[in-house]
Parts: C-alpha cells; structure tokens; sequence
C-alpha cells in the first residue's frame, strides 16, 4: 500500500485506536495490498467519544455492550439493571478502551 494512503488513513482514523496500535496497524498497511485499503475504508469503526455518550445515558440497558459485540456483557447489564448500576458507572469510565480493541480487531481481520 502507498505510504500517501497509509497517511491519510490516520490522519483521519487515528482516534478511533489506542496510540501503541497506530504503529502496528502502520506497518501491517506498508505489506497489505490495494484492495485492502478499500476494505479498510469501507470499515464502519466505533467512536470512543460516542460510545462514552452512549454510555452514559443507555449504559444500564447494556446498549454500549451490544455495540462492541460482547452479547453476553449486553445481556446482563439488561436483565440486571447495569448489575444495580455497578456496572454502568464502571463502563462510563472504561467504555473507551474496548471501543479501541474492538475497531483494532476489525481492521487486523483485513489486514490479516
């Protein structure tokens, strides 16, 4: 992949990923083919920043979980209220980081 892509590509993505990914993901791009960067750019990622907001005003219903694709964790913060709020206040301060490893696992399916 042309190193002008890969730039572009974080200039706009790069907040959807942690920053010790950034450089993994950049090196993974420099070897991954053309057709590739048309998946990547197709990739629909999680925003942290909404996730967060989302979060904190659905986050007892387990929407956020559902988000991320952890059906499980989605399923009993519904039947349980968040866990009687417990775990809705956790996830209004760590909802970021899984929104982080979920958009990193996408794109190293294509990349991979």
């Amino acid at each position: 992949m042309e190193k002008q892509k890969i730039d572009f590509y974080f200039t706009v993505n790069h907040k959807y990923f942690a920053p010790e990914q950034l450089s993994f993901l950049r090196e993974k791009m420099t070897s991954a083919s053309d057709e590739r960067y048309l998946l990547l750019t197709s990739l629909e990622l999680r925003d942290p920043s909404v996730m967060q907001i989302v979060s904190l005003l659905l986050g007892a219903m387990g929407l956020d979980r559902f988000m991320l694709g952890e059906t499980g964790m989605g399923v009993l913060k519904f039947l349980t209220g968040g866990c009687c709020g417990i775990l809705m206040i956790m996830d209004w301060f760590s909802v970021q980081k899984p929104a982080k490893e979920y958009n990193f696992k996408k794109v190293m399916e294509i990349l991979l």
